[in-house]
């Protein structure tokens, strides 16, 4: 049974005791972004016993200390913001066994050109450190997303692709901080013999990090948690298109599981990936499933002028903070756990599908029932107490 499979029908895996059993690591692995929504899945999946290229040793950067709910995971911590190339070279030039760079993370500003300037920042400050000081660094795993093919938020409407979309699909002629990082990846690359790379582009993720900038189901289990506590009906915040129209989404381990395939498999060496699950699903049959998890009354589509999170949780703040005293919920404010905006754009669209044709031409089978992840990482969420 390949790997994948076994994680796609949910078996339990075994992992590596760390006090009991010495390991000569066959691989080591960087994961920049250790507390995103794909880090954590990376973090969870890569010392498991059966994951390819076992046994893995783990180190893992993050901007912010590291999170309660973090602590179990065995992955050497560092606490590192790498905008700044100084404290970027001092914490991670003596990282010199690195064999296999997981980048997955990025940095939100409010135009496409910001973003461009500081992801490209990070990049490159990361890069310039790790290839001169780790002469056994073998592959980089770069994540993007789909809006390669969609473009930025600036640009939403006007020069998207026509779905499905496809890896072959040309760059949309608007900035995008994706293109960026992949000149910059290509360009690096090129500096070291033998260095290969690979690029995932994922939709909407359904994961489990509190501390992601883009988590829709913490978002909406917030949201949700919210309505139960005053009593009212979960309206649905976004468009006609949207509640009845096919969507589709990446699970996290998912996406974790096909990255960890490119970086050990030849055959995906130097190539693009879509990552999505392999289904469709509509939000007007997750929105009761939300609901019953929760306990709260199922609001319909409503027409109209459109409802929207960033206007119906506003001034919530108070609220969530009688919810995480009398749940006793992991600390956290709303405006660091409910990412309205995030929800209503997603909410705002008629969803665009991909193909994941190649990935399985590739040699990638793995996929994911989107009811089932969707309701994983609910269970998740409630039994890490971030929400009740």
């Amino acid at each position: 049974m390949s790997w994948w499979w076994s994680g796609a029908v949910g078996a339990a895996r075994k992992t590596i005791d760390q006090e009991n059993v010495e390991l000569k690591y066959e691989s080591v692995a960087l994961v920049v972004g250790v507390t995103g929504i794909v880090g954590n899945s990376l973090a969870e999946i890569l010392p498991r016993t059966d994951t390819p290229g076992s046994p893995w040793k783990v180190y893992g950067i993050a901007r912010r200390p590291r999170p309660q709910w973090d602590a179990n995971h065995p992955v050497e911590y560092i606490q590192c913001d790498i905008s700044n190339p100084e404290e970027t070279e001092s914490r991670l030039s003596h990282l010199k066994d690195v064999t296999h760079l997981f980048y997955v993370t990025w940095a939100s500003r409010p135009t496409e050109a910001e973003n461009c300037e500081i992801n490209s920042q990070m990049f490159r400050n990361l890069l310039n450190c790790i290839i001169p000081n780790a002469p056994k660094l073998q592959h980089i795993c770069l994540q993007t997303g789909k809006k390669h093919y969609l473009g930025s938020f600036d640009s939403y409407g006007g020069v998207a692709h026509d779905p499905p979309y496809s890896e072959d699909l040309p760059r949309l002629n608007a900035p995008n901080f994706y293109y960026n990082l992949e000149d910059i990846l290509f360009e690096e690359v090129e500096k070291k013999k033998g260095l290969t790379w690979s690029v995932h582009r994922p939709g909407t993720i359904f994961g489990f990090s509190p501390n992601s900038m883009m988590n829709i189901i913490c978002t909406l289990c917030v949201y949700a948690s919210i309505c139960k506590h005053e009593g009212v009906a979960m309206r649905f915040p976004g468009t006609k298109e949207a509640w009845s129209s096919y969507s589709e989404a990446s699970d996290a381990d998912l996406i974790a599981e096909q990255e960890i395939w490119a970086v050990v498999d030849p055959y995906a060496k130097n190539e693009a990936f879509n990552c999505s699950n392999g289904d469709v699903f509509k939000w007007k049959h997750f929105w009761k499933v939300l609901a019953e998890k929760f306990e709260v009354e199922c609001g319909e589509f409503e027409g109209g002028e459109r409802l929207t999170l960033v206007e119906l949780m506003k001034d919530k703040g108070s609220v969530w903070d009688e919810i995480v005293k009398e749940n006793n919920l992991v600390p956290a404010k709303l405006e660091d756990i409910g990412l309205w905006w995030f929800v209503d754009y997603i909410l705002g669209l008629e969803y665009p599908l991909d193909t994941m044709n190649k990935s399985k031409e590739h040699g990638f089978l793995g996929f994911r029932n989107s009811k089932t992840s969707f309701i994983t990482w609910i269970n998740k969420l409630k039994d890490s107490k971030v929400v009740p």
